[in-house]
């Protein structure tokens, strides 16, 4: 009897270890998931459009500010695409490059992930064996995605809105957020460039 009640206590521990494994691993598996998710809505906004629309104005007058703005363009290797001289209304062009960190770091948290959940498919089914670690040489895809999204050409409008003597000029430009922050930064000091809309402190 003392026996039997040893064997049945021994199956007991060996089940409720197997059901805590089980959950363990599920969790594990249900949190490579999320990350996993995660990892495909950083690589969405990596990659993201974020043209903005803003107004800027200056105490100078138009003839001072437009040709430094065109200037400051041109030097970083925007072209002019075209326009409607009537509407005072210029566009230019511009191939944008990937970032080679970024699609590194895309890659390896990709493979990470990808390695993670192989390891956890293996706990699942170890029948498998290490085939599932497999999944990591699918980690590199995350990177070429991103550089196929993010290289596209992007253009840069300038409207000029109105211009006095007395009161100065009005732009309205239309561009990448980071083209905007980098053209107050540059020009703000120098033409005295302001706007109600501060790139600056103004969330992504």
């Amino acid at each position: 009897m003392l026996t039997t009640r040893a064997s049945s206590a021994s199956r007991q521990a060996a089940a409720a270890g197997q059901n805590q494994q089980m959950a363990s691993t599920g969790s594990t598996l249900l949190l490579t998931l999320l990350l996993a998710v995660g990892l495909v809505f950083f690589l969405r906004a990596a990659s993201k459009d974020r043209t903005t629309t803003v107004e800027v104005r200056s105490s100078k007058p138009a003839l001072e500010v437009l040709p430094a703005l065109i200037g400051w363009l041109e030097q970083r290797g925007w072209q002019a695409a075209g326009g409607d001289p009537e509407r005072r209304h210029l566009i230019y062009r511009a191939p944008v490059a990937s970032s080679p960190a970024l699609a590194v770091l895309l890659s390896l948290l990709g493979s990470i992930g990808a390695a993670c959940l192989g390891l956890v498919l293996r706990q699942l089914w170890p029948l498998l064996g290490w085939w599932p670690l497999l999944l990591a040489l699918g980690g590199p895809l995350a990177g070429v995605l991103y550089r196929r999204r993010a290289q596209r050409e992007e253009a840069l409008e300038v409207r000029l809105v109105s211009h006095d003597t007395a009161t100065g000029s009005a732009l309205r430009l239309r561009a990448h957020r980071d083209e905007l922050i980098a053209l107050e930064l540059d020009l703000g000091p120098r033409l005295g460039l302001f706007s109600d809309t501060n790139l600056l402190s103004s969330p992504i």
